[in-house]
Order: C-alpha cells, then sequence, then structure tokens
C-alpha cells in the first residue's frame, strides 16, 4: 500500500510539473472555538485547494535547434555567393600584393606596386557591390492608426453584465461565471462593443457585421492617407487585410480597394483565421513582398468582427471570449522607399514566426466548434496557457541570437555548456536579460493573467508590461490589433526616443506565437503636445492617428497597475 501511494504521489507531482499547475491552500476559521466541542450535526473545517496554471519555467529546457535557427537567420547573412566573392577577392588581393607560398608573384609577371594597388582597390570594390547587391531592402514603418470608437459605442463592467442577462440566453451559471472573469479581467469601464451586440434585442446579421468592419477599417484608413499624405488610388501598390473569424465575400481586402479605388494591379491578401497572431503574420508578408517589389508602399489593416462571433450559448469554454474581447482595429504603412527614411518613425529590423500546428494539443486549445446546444464560439481549452509558454519559449529561442547583446549570449552559453556538457552539479540556469536588447515591450492583450505570467516568465518589471496592461485596460482585448494600441500608448506618454528598440509579442490560434523588433528613426512627440500643433498641421494629423490622446494622462490607474 505504502509504494502504491508513493507511486500516486510521484505521479501527480509529475504531472503538476508537466502541466506547471502550482496548489494554494486555504484554512477556514474552524466552527468550534478552543475549549467547546462541536455541536451535534456541526461540520468540521474543511480545506480549500485552488489550482493554477502557469507559464512553463523557460530555464528548464532549452531546444538547441532553435537557437541554431536563431543563428542562421540572423548570425550568419552572407549567402554562399557572397562568401565566394569574398574569397575570390581575397584571393586576388593576395597574389597582387606580393607571395603566395614561396613564389615572388610580383617578379613573376611583372606587378608593380601601382598594379598590386589597383588590383586590391578592384577587389575590394567588387567585393562592396557583391554585398550591397546582396543586402535587403529596408522597410520602414512610416505610420499608423489605431481606431477608436465614438463614445456611444462605450460600456462598462456593469453595463456588459447586466446586457449579457438582459438578453436571456444565458443560465445562472453563465451569468454567475461572466460576473466573477468580468470583476477580474482587467478590463475597464471605457471598452468599446458594436451596435448590433448592444442593442436589446441584439442585431445579429451580415448587414451589422459589415457595417462594424466598414466603421473599424474605414476610420484607422482615412486618418492614415491624411497623417501621411498617401494617395491611396495612386500610391498603394500592397493590401493586407487580417480579420480571424468573419470572412465575407467580397473579401475585406476587396472592400477597402473598392472603398478607395485603388489600382488595378494591387497585390491584395485577405488572411482570415489565423488568430491574434495575425497581424505580425501580415506584417511579414508584406515585408517579403517589399523585398520582391522596389519603391512600394503597403498598407496592413488588422481588426477583428465581434457582431457575428459572439456566443450565447452556456459552455464556461466558449463564455471567456464574450468577458475580454472588445471593438477595434488597426492601419500600418509600410514602405521600402529610401526616401521615407526621413519621416517614417520606426525600421522593421527581425520578424520571427513559430508555429506549434503539428502537435494536435497545440492545433486545439483554441478552437471554433459549435455546443452541446448547437451554438458556435471559441472554445479555449484548459492547457492554453501551457501551450501559449511553450510557443514563446520556442520563440524567444530563435529571437535571442538575433537581438541578445554579446555579453548575455556569452553568459547563457556558459550556463549551457555546464549543465549540458559538463553537468555541472547546482550549475543554475541563465535566463537573457531582455532588457537590455529592448527599450519598449509589446505583449499581446490576451487577458490579464497572460500577461503577468508573460511578465513573471521573462522577468520584466511593471514598466515594461505598462502599455499591454493599460491597453487591456482601456480597449479590452482587440485581437492582433491591440499591438498597435500598446505602441501607440507608448508613444503618447512620449517614451519613444531615435535609437529605441521594441519587440511586439504576439499569440494566435494553431497555435502560433510572432515576434516583431522595430528600431525608432527618430524621437516621437507625446500625444498632448503633437494634437497642439503649434502651428504644425502634420504633427496634428499625426496626433490624430493615435487613440490615446484624450486619455493617457490618467493612465495608468493606480488601482489597477
Amino acid at each position: 500500500m505504502e509504494a502504491a501511494a508513493s507511486a500516486s504521489a510521484t505521479s501527480t507531482a509529475a504531472v503538476m510539473e508537466r502541466e506547471r499547475l502550482t496548489a494554494e491552500m486555504a484554512f477556514p476559521p474552524p466552527v468550534a472555538k478552543r475549549g467547546r466541542a462541536s455541536k451535534p450535526g456541526e461540520e468540521p473545517p474543511s480545506v480549500v485547494i485552488k489550482i493554477r496554471r502557469r507559464l512553463p519555467d523557460f530555464a528548464r529546457s532549452v531546444n538547441l535547434k532553435y537557437v541554431k535557427l536563431g543563428l542562421l537567420s540572423g548570425g550568419f547573412p552572407a549567402p554562399p555567393a557572397l562568401l565566394l566573392w569574398g574569397v575570390f577577392a581575397v584571393v586576388v588581393a593576395a597574389a597582387a600584393c606580393g607571395r603566395w607560398g614561396r613564389v615572388d608573384v610580383a617578379a613573376l609577371y611583372a606587378v608593380d606596386l601601382v598594379s598590386s594597388a589597383a588590383w586590391l582597390c578592384s577587389a575590394a570594390l567588387l567585393l562592396v557591390v557583391v554585398v550591397c547587391l546582396n543586402r535587403p531592402r529596408p522597410v520602414y514603418l512610416v505610420e499608423f492608426a489605431c481606431y477608436k470608437p465614438g463614445d456611444e459605442h462605450q460600456i462598462s463592467k456593469d453595463g456588459f453584465l447586466d446586457m449579457t442577462a438582459s438578453t436571456g440566453f444565458f443560465n445562472d451559471e453563465a451569468l454567475e461565471f461572466q460576473t466573477k472573469i468580468t470583476g477580474r479581467s482587467g478590463l475597464g469601464d471605457r471598452t468599446y462593443l458594436p451596435p448590433g451586440i448592444q442593442a436589446r434585442p441584439p442585431r445579429l446579421s451580415m448587414a451589422e457585421a459589415r457595417a462594424e468592419a466598414e466603421a473599424v477599417m474605414f476610420g484607422c484608413l482615412d486618418k492614415l492617407f491624411a497623417a501621411t499624405g498617401v494617395v491611396p488610388s495612386r500610391d498603394v501598390g500592397i493590401l493586407i487585410v487580417n480579420c480571424s473569424l468573419f470572412n465575407p465575400t467580397p473579401s475585406l481586402a476587396s472592400m477597402v480597394v473598392n472603398r478607395y479605388r485603388m489600382r488595378e494591379d494591387i497585390k491584395s491578401f485577405n488572411l482570415g483565421g489565423m488568430g491574434c497572431s495575425a497581424g505580425l503574420i501580415a506584417v511579414d508578408l508584406a515585408r517579403d513582398l517589399l523585398q520582391a517589389n522596389a519603391d512600394s508602399y503597403a498598407v496592413v489593416v488588422s481588426t477583428e468582427n465581434i457582431t457575428l462571433n459572439w456566443y450565447f450559448g452556456n459552455d464556461r469554454s466558449m463564455l471567456l471570449s464574450n468577458c475580454i474581447f472588445r471593438m477595434g482595429g488597426a492601419a500600418a504603412l509600410l514602405s521600402n522607399r529610401r526616401a521615407d527614411a526621413r519621416r517614417a518613425k520606426y525600421r522593421l529590423l527581425h520578424t520571427v514566426r513559430t508555429h506549434k500546428g503539428a502537435t494536435d494539443g497545440c492545433f486545439g486549445c483554441v478552437y471554433q466548434r459549435e455546443d452541446d446546444g448547437g451554438k458556435v464560439g471559441v472554445s479555449l481549452a484548459r492547457e492554453l496557457m501551457a501551450v501559449a509558454g511553450d510557443a514563446l519559449k520556442t520563440n524567444i529561442t530563435t529571437l535571442g541570437p538575433l537581438v541578445l547583446p554579446l555579453s548575455e549570449q556569452l553568459k547563457f552559453l556558459r550556463s549551457l555548456l555546464l549543465r549540458r556538457v559538463l553537468r555541472a552539479r547546482g550549475a543554475r540556469p541563465y535566463i537573457p536579460d531582455f532588457r537590455r536588447a529592448f527599450e519598449h515591450f509589446c505583449v499581446h492583450a490576451g487577458g490579464r493573467a497572460v500577461l503577468e505570467e508573460v511578465q513573471r516568465s521573462l522577468s520584466l518589471g511593471d514598466g515594461d508590461m505598462e502599455p499591454s496592461k493599460c491597453t487591456l485596460h482601456r480597449f479590452g482585448n482587440t485581437s492582433s490589433s491591440s499591438l498597435w494600441y500598446e505602441l501607440a500608448y507608448a508613444e503618447a506618454k512620449g517614451r519613444v526616443r531615435r535609437g529605441h528598440r521594441i519587440w511586439q509579442i504576439g499569440f494566435g490560434s494553431g497555435f502560433k506565437c510572432n515576434s516583431a523588433v522595430w528600431r525608432a528613426l527618430r524621437d516621437v512627440p507625446p500625444a498632448s503636445a503633437a494634437a497642439a500643433g503649434d502651428d504644425d498641421d502634420d504633427e496634428r494629423r499625426r496626433a490624430s492617428c493615435n487613440p490615446w490622446v484624450d486619455s493617457v494622462e490618467i493612465y495608468p490607474p493606480k488601482a489597477y497597475i
């Protein structure tokens, strides 16, 4: 019996370690006071055990193949042809300047000093030309704009709960669950929902869904084009729109083309079903297209549609999305024109994409399906936190060699050698300090618990997570566009300076974790100062793209951060 109990305890501990579960025990006060016996029928005190899921410990296991992937993608960028040309240049220079072994090449071919110098200069020039030809075009972020709905679309937490109860679709248990989740979701009282959802009864139709999509997409695009002076019917050659759950015909991309009468040869793409990380996938696609098309502008529109994707059932795994997802969207203008370097805000340095969809558990952790009553919704599995942590670990392991300073990489390598090669006892794993690689962190505002776990796992400070937490509080989870609201927050606070590096991290169904790294090309003035204008119409137009202009002064709220 003792052996069986020991084996069971070991198995339970293994499961908890594998799924990163932590147990919290709460002891309520005893029923009977000391010195007094319990009354007949009086129940003895109970023990409450709460199980919380946490992200995996990144230091415990590091897959070397992802480190190698990062090194190959960033540490050794020269293609084989460039290396061959370099070897050829060195050989020519060596032959022209003197000796090869014991043979006096200069005497053999009667090459004087001037000719040797000419050969050396020619070889160096050839090498420079080859390097320039193989160098990728820089991709600039000229400007981006976030959609800020009108005040008539605002909804408080109490208003959300009243709206939910008034629909009559939810039972008492579902209403209680949504009340509990809303109370600790991290959302504030000024988030936004589309009119079709707030109507009583709700107006769920294709017309309402199209109206929401048009309001969000055209709202941010109008501000973007006004701020940049770009004429969409003439200048935009690439258009990418991503929306996970709403994919009408004609597509959202076609709606944009029709509204702005864009060119007939425009390269348009509509990304659907790719979750909250699709915004960075769209940026990565735009970068590849800009590398293949010189002197082009690319517009990326990231949004999510709520009207036709609200869940009206009682399955708890599907009710969470109702409590945290809100109305929003963003549009960004990317360029590969070198002339835009003078007015662009950022330059794209790296994009790293991680896809864990080959594993069934990762593939099904965020899944759109029907519940037992036939109601369609997006189900979030209990393993979502562990899956997200595993994807994040893979992504940052690949990204690390591209962005970390050499000192951090050497510390990590030393720790890895001690533990993996020398098997040294007591050697503690080393987690690189990503704050030495980035000045700003934009983590997808998927929920308060996710943000807190990412902060703990990466050892980030409260100031590092402030843009993400404040975005969740002010606008809720706006899916793929939340990363742009977070960057807009840093800009509105006047914290972005020339040379600063920004790390955007997005999570999405599939399961995916994607990163984008930007470097600021100039100082960005605070939103309040830019909105004042001071005779600068261009700065006022740019400030109109920032959704924080009227609320940044009251953030962060002391009761939340």
